[in-house]
C-alpha cells in the first residue's frame, strides 16, 4: 500500500466519522426525515452528475431499467439506517452514535449465518459477546442519564446497524448481479431519495433552520456521501477489499474524536472501554477466509460507503 493509498483510507475514514457530528447538528432543526432525504437528493445529483460528465450514463440507464430493485435497496439501504441513526442523535452524542453504528459487521455476521445457514464458529461467537459487552459498558456507564427516549435512541442506532447488515446481503444478492459498484451508489441514493422525499413532506421544520445547519447537510450530502464514494471505490479497486474494510475500525475513532473536539463531548473510560470491545469484537467476527481457491467478490457499497 503506497503513501497515498493509506492517505486515502484515513482521508475516507474522516469523511465517514465526521457525519455523526454534520448529523448531531442538523438533526434537531430539520428533523430526521427532512435532513435525510434532503442528503440523499443532494448527494444523488452530487454523484450522478459527474458520472453523466465523465460519460458513464450507463451506470444511470442501468438504474432506470430496474427501478423497483434500487427503491427496495435505497429503503432499506440508506434511507432507513440514515433516519435511524438521525433520530438517535436527537439525544445521544456523535461520539455514541459513530461507536454503536460499528456493530455493524457483528449484525452481519449474524444475518450471513442465519441467510446462508453457515456454523457459528466459537471465534465468532465470542466476538458477538464481546461486542454485546462493549454495548452494554458504553450505554450502562455513559453519563447520558437512561431515560426512555435515551433507550429508545440507542436501540434506533442499533437498528441502523442491522438495516445494514441486511442491506448488504442484499446488495450482494442476485438482484444486483453484474451491476458496477457506481449503478448500486447512485441507484441507492436516487432510490433512497424517492422513498423519503414524501415522507419529508409531512415533517419539514416549523422555521428555516439556522446556517450551521444548512451547512452540516451540505457537508453531509456531498463530503461524507458523494465524495466518500468516489474515493472508495478508486481504493477498493486498487488496494483491495480486505485493506479497504479497515476503514471499520477508524471511522468510529474518527466519530468521537470529531465529537470531542467540535462539540465539547466528554470521552470517558467508558467510551474508550465500550468502543475498545467493540473494535476488538469485529476483529473475532471478520475472521479471514483461509480457503482461497476462489477469487471472493469486492465488497457492495452497502459494506463500505454507508454512513
Amino acid at each position: 500500500m503506497t503513501f497515498l493509498h493509506l492517505a486515502g483510507l484515513i482521508l475516507l475514514a474522516a469523511l465517514w466519522g465526521a457525519s455523526f457530528l454534520f448529523i448531531r447538528v442538523a438533526a434537531p432543526p430539520f428533523g430526521p426525515v427532512a435532513l435525510m432525504a434532503a442528503r440523499l437528493l443532494v448527494a444523488a445529483l452530487a454523484l450522478g452528475i459527474p458520472l453523466a460528465l465523465a460519460g458513464r450514463r450507463e451506470d444511470l440507464r442501468a438504474v432506470a431499467r430496474t427501478p423497483g430493485s434500487f427503491l427496495a435497496l435505497g429503503a432499506l439501504n440508506v434511507a432507513l439506517p440514515f433516519t435511524l441513526i438521525a433520530f438517535a442523535e436527537l439525544r445521544l452524542t456523535a461520539s455514541m452514535a459513530a461507536i454503536l453504528n460499528a456493530t455493524t459487521p457483528l449484525f452481519g455476521a449474524a444475518a450471513a449465518a442465519w441467510r446462508l445457514h453457515e456454523p457459528m464458529s466459537a471465534r465468532k461467537a465470542f466476538g458477538l459477546g464481546l461486542g454485546f459487552l462493549g454495548v452494554v459498558v458504553l450505554v450502562g456507564w455513559n453519563p447520558l442519564p437512561l431515560t426512555p427516549w435515551v433507550v429508545l435512541s440507542v436501540a434506533a442506532s442499533l437498528g441502523a446497524a442491522v438495516a445494514y447488515a441486511f442491506g448488504a446481503a442484499y446488495a450482494s444478492s442476485r438482484t444486483f448481479e453484474g451491476s458496477g459498484v457506481f449503478t448500486l451508489a447512485t441507484g441507492q441514493l436516487l432510490g433512497g431519495a424517492v422513498v423519503l422525499l414524501p415522507l419529508a413532506g409531512f415533517s419539514l421544520p416549523p422555521a428555516p433552520p439556522p446556517g450551521p445547519a444548512v451547512a452540516s447537510l451540505l457537508a453531509l450530502a456531498v463530503l461524507c456521501t458523494s465524495l466518500a464514494y468516489l474515493i472508495y471505490f478508486p481504493l477498493l479497486k486498487r488496494v483491495g477489499p480486505t485493506r479497504t474494510l479497515t476503514v471499520t475500525f477508524l471511522v468510529p475513532v474518527f466519530g468521537t474524536l470529531w465529537g470531542a473536539l467540535f462539540l465539547d463531548e466528554a470521552v470517558g473510560a467508558a467510551t474508550v472501554l465500550g468502543l475498545t470491545l467493540i473494535l476488538l469484537s469485529i476483529l473475532f467476527v471478520t475472521e479471514p477466509r483461509r480457503a482461497a481457491s476462489a477469487p471472493q467478490p469486492a465488497p457492495s457499497v452497502s459494506e463500505g460507503g454507508r454512513r
